[in-house]
């Protein structure tokens, strides 16, 4: 047996570890909705669709825009969503990584997929989460809370970015 073959037996060769591969996520190329030909509705349609019901869905969503829009005196709708999805959308989150032995919450910059992705998950199960009423009563709450800088979507949001700013000490870990 050559010298070779005996360090691998043994296990005594060093090995180095490389980098896990970097894979670009996989999105898919959404069709804007037909009312306001926005893609940002119509991703919000699909997180409110169950079972596959698009058309209930889309009922649901437009009805919570016109009755939000009424509420609070605006003309369009696009509007109260777009003002609405400005005050919801995340800019710093946590991720825990695991330094030498223990487990610490890092503070990261969220950007685009992603952040649409939080975005519009906080404003449906914020909705969702309130009872007693009809779902595009529920979006209209929301919708009408979110646009004022209120509600639950934008709580969540603040307790967010206040997480990330408590743990900005360990930023330097995000590095490395």
């Amino acid at each position: 047996m050559t010298v070779n073959k005996v360090a691998l037996n043994t296990g005594q060769r060093k090995r180095k570890s490389m980098p896990r591969k970097k894979t670009k996520a996989f999105t898919r190329d959404i069709q804007p909705d037909r009312l306001y030909n926005s893609v940002a509705v119509q991703r919000l349609i699909n997180r409110v669709m169950k079972n596959g019901k698009k058309q209930l869905a889309e009922r649901l969503v437009y009805d919570g825009l016109q009755s939000a829009a009424k509420k609070l005196k605006v003309d369009n709708p696009l509007d109260v969503f777009e003002q609405a999805y400005k005050n919801i959308q995340p800019h710093m989150e946590t991720r825990s990584r695991r330094v030498g032995g223990a487990n610490y919450q890092i503070p990261f910059e969220v950007k685009g997929q992603r952040q649409s992705h939080l975005t519009i998950m906080w404003l449906v199960a914020a909705a969702r989460a309130r009872k007693g009423m009809s779902m595009s009563d529920r979006l209209a709450a929301e919708f009408t809370d979110a646009y004022n800088g209120q509600g639950s979507a934008v709580k969540k949001r603040e307790d967010t970015h206040r997480m990330a700013e408590a743990n900005r000490a360990f930023a330097h870990f995000a590095r490395g």
